[in-house]
């Protein structure tokens, strides 16, 4: 079957079409006004939304500039729950680095200036990292969660040359701190949980603090660290833009109980339910939000606060805390109690007995069969 030819239209003066194919028509004041004039896009349901519901509270230009990241590390000789609770961290956390873990070496021990804490900035300093979340376990049994800030390249490191002063600033080179110590207990995964709750992986958390976080000096300090951490930095290439769950951190007890729950949105199940929920709310809206924890859940109890990334000066110290050794010594001390005590009533069961034959009259009849 014949094509038919396409007649070419002649072309007059003024015509757009007669520009070329990579030329491109000047924007005209006119065409600015209509374009100011034209109506707002099309929102949900097709109703028309207004410039106030177009404009965001903080206009996004859709690039990546908050450039957080964490890097989430533990030292060889952890258990498998610490190592499980490690794994559900990196799963909230979609700005992290992950790293094999470290040998604490023969006398690597972070907060004292040991090589355990230079490794670690070693490695936040390569990875380009300027937040840490390590996880430090000793004798297989007690388990110290590290946070802090580091002068990660690439990350927002501060130098000397940046701060224009002497080497013995703080926060010239170097490790910038501060750095937090916790000891972490009552540890409960995600799979060991079983929870309901669920939220899309990568999404954006909403950080609820305690009221306590707004009193205190060091909780302040600790939370600047939270939110630094936990915090999913916006346009993130691993985040997901959704805000459905929600991390809290609770002051109880002297310690930071820490949970995390779904936000979720149900509908009513019947009538009644949903004329109750329509009255309750001022637009109409008869779906109800609860909360539906998903897990994992743990206690951190602050030991020490440096002003510097794993060591430095002492900003904060925990004198309520005790040492997991000093406990288990304590146990133990009780334990040795109860044995000498046995020990002692023994004793004291052989004396009565021979004092008590000594208190009684000789038997008269104790050599008849014999």
């Amino acid at each position: 079957m014949a094509r038919k030819k396409r007649r070419n239209r002649p072309q007059k003066e003024g015509d757009e079409s007669a520009q070329g194919a990579g030329e491109k028509r000047k924007r005209t004041s006119q065409d600015v006004e209509e374009l100011e004039t034209a109506a707002p896009p099309r929102g949900i349901g097709g109703s028309y939304s207004s410039s106030r519901e177009r404009t965001p509270a903080f206009p996004s230009d859709g690039r990546y500039r908050n450039k957080q990241r964490c890097l989430v590390l533990c030292s060889r000789g952890v258990t498998a729950r610490y190592r499980h609770l490690l794994e559900d961290l990196r799963t909230l956390i979609p700005h992290h680095k992950k790293e094999s873990k470290l040998d604490p070496g023969n006398g690597g021990r972070g907060g004292t200036g040991g090589g355990l804490g230079r490794a670690v900035n070693d490695v936040a300093d390569v990875r380009g990292c300027n937040s840490v979340l390590f996880l430090e376990c000793r004798k297989r049994r007690d388990c110290y969660l590290w946070v802090g800030r580091t002068a990660g390249r690439g990350a927002g490191a501060v130098t000397a040359a940046d701060t224009n002063e002497d080497s013995t600033n703080p926060l010239a080179g170097g490790a910038v701190g501060p750095s937090v110590k916790f000891h972490l207990t009552n540890v409960h995964t995600m799979d060991e949980l079983r929870l309901t709750g669920n939220c899309m992986k990568g999404s954006r958390p909403v950080l609820s603090f305690d009221s306590a976080f707004a009193e205190r000096d060091d909780l302040r300090l600790i939370k600047s660290l939270f939110v630094d951490v936990f915090g999913t930095p916006r346009g993130h290439p691993k985040s997901k833009p959704f805000v459905d769950r929600v991390m809290a951190f609770y002051w109880a007890d002297g310690k930071i109980w820490v949970r995390n729950y779904q936000i979720l949105r149900a509908a009513p199940e019947d009538a009644l339910e949903a004329h109750i929920a329509k009255k309750a709310h001022a637009d109409g809206d008869t779906r109800t939000t609860s909360l539906v924890e998903i897990g994992p859940r743990f206690v951190l109890d602050p030991v020490r606060i440096f002003r510097g990334s794993f060591g430095g000066q002492t900003l904060y110290m925990n004198d309520e805390f005790v040492s997991p050794n000093e406990v288990r010594a304590q146990e133990q001390a009780v334990k040795g109690n109860v044995f000498e005590e046995r020990l002692r009533q023994k004793k004291r069961k052989k004396t009565r007995k021979a004092e008590m034959e000594e208190r009684m009259p000789d038997d008269p009849l104790a050599g008849v069969f014999s």
